[in-house]
This record gives structure tokens, sequence and C-alpha cells, in this order.
């Protein structure tokens, strides 16, 4: 994972503020087995684990695709809190 820009401490708590995502990864967050492109916002308490071992699914509008039982998370996705992929 990566970002194309840095948000500073005061821009993450202006997200926090206005009910939005920082960029990267929320506390308690577990990812397993999966790639998560650039600019990815993931919540708090979030699981990507591919619990249920699907093999494939298009899942773009909400942020993530699997491809051969790999979860992605897509580009400038936005992973909510709580959300178990």
């Amino acid at each position: 994972m990566g970002a194309d820009y840095y948000e500073s401490p005061s821009q993450r708590a202006e997200h926090v503020e206005h009910g939005t995502l920082p960029l990267g990864v929320g506390a308690h967050t577990t990812i397993r087995g999966a790639i998560v492109d650039k600019n990815a916002r993931i919540g708090r308490q979030v699981r990507i684990v591919n619990q249920d071992h699907v093999q494939e699914a298009n899942q773009e509008d909400l942020g993530f695709v699997i491809r051969n039982g790999i979860v992605v998370v897509i580009k400038n996705a936005i992973i909510p809190d709580g959300m178990v992929i």
C-alpha cells in the first residue's frame, strides 16, 4: 500500500471531524492475503480475509475485487468501518 500524497495529522483530524476516513488503514483492522492499491482509505475494525473463500468477485462499487481467491482493494477505494470481506 502506498499513497500519491501525504496527509498531515491536522488533515487526518479534519477527515474524522467531517465523518470521512483518513488515508490509510484504521485501528484494529485485519488484512490477510490481500493486495491494497494506492490511496486506499480503510476504516476501523475492518476484516479483509476472504473468510468465505470466494474465488472470483467484482465488487468495484464497494472498492474491491477478488481474483483467484485474492482480495484486491482498488486504487482510491473507501472501505467503511466494520466491513468484512
